[in-house]
């Protein structure tokens, strides 16, 4: 290149011969490194997302289902051999318990009614079939062609002190106080 100003047309010297301070390209040389990091960070987030949708899709795909005993009766077609957690009240005088390891009872809202078959050999203190008190259960497993009930689990639900308060107004024991000493 020549200087226009001098008009010699000789090419000029380089910048490093004049004094000039000429500025490094270290930013090249880091720059493959700074974009293996960002392509790593990148990559892990992509891979923890994917993480979370599978663990949500997971869990919706083995969501229980709860419902009480008259609406699984009624759409009992969309229910069979699904999971299915079911409340209900135990109906008095149907616990029996003549099998070993076996309990066999009946649940009940709004006059729907539905024979539950417990095949376990331990089941909650507080289920028990006590005269003049309704218990509640939950159950969860699975409702069977034929409209009967196998559980995986029982859940009887003991009322609360406030209520046993406003119950015992009407006559009603504590469910615990009814049951034998052993």
């Amino acid at each position: 290149m020549s200087d226009p100003k001098d008009g010699s047309g000789a090419p000029e010297a380089p910048a490093e011969e004049r004094g000039v301070e000429v500025p490094t390209r270290r930013r090249r040389a880091q720059a493959p490194e700074a974009n293996k990091k960002g392509v790593f960070l990148a990559v892990g987030l992509v891979l923890a997302a994917g993480a979370i949708v599978a663990i949500v899709l997971t869990m919706m795909n083995g969501a229980i289902y709860s419902k009480t005993v008259d609406v699984l009766l009624a759409n009992k077609t969309r229910f069979v051999n699904r999971p299915v957690r079911v409340e209900g009240t135990l109906v008095h005088g149907t616990l029996d318990h003549a099998k070993p390891c076996e309990y066999d009872f009946t649940i009940a809202t709004k006059g729907s009614e539905l024979p539950v078959r417990f095949p376990q050999c331990v089941v909650p203190d507080t289920f028990r079939d006590v005269p003049d008190m309704d218990v509640s259960v939950t159950v969860e497993g699975s409702l069977k062609a034929d409209n009967t009930f196998e559980a995986t689990s029982v859940l009887a639900k003991c009322p609360s002190k406030y209520e046993m308060k406003d119950r015992a107004k009407h006559g009603e024991q504590m469910p615990h106080a009814a049951l034998p000493n052993n």
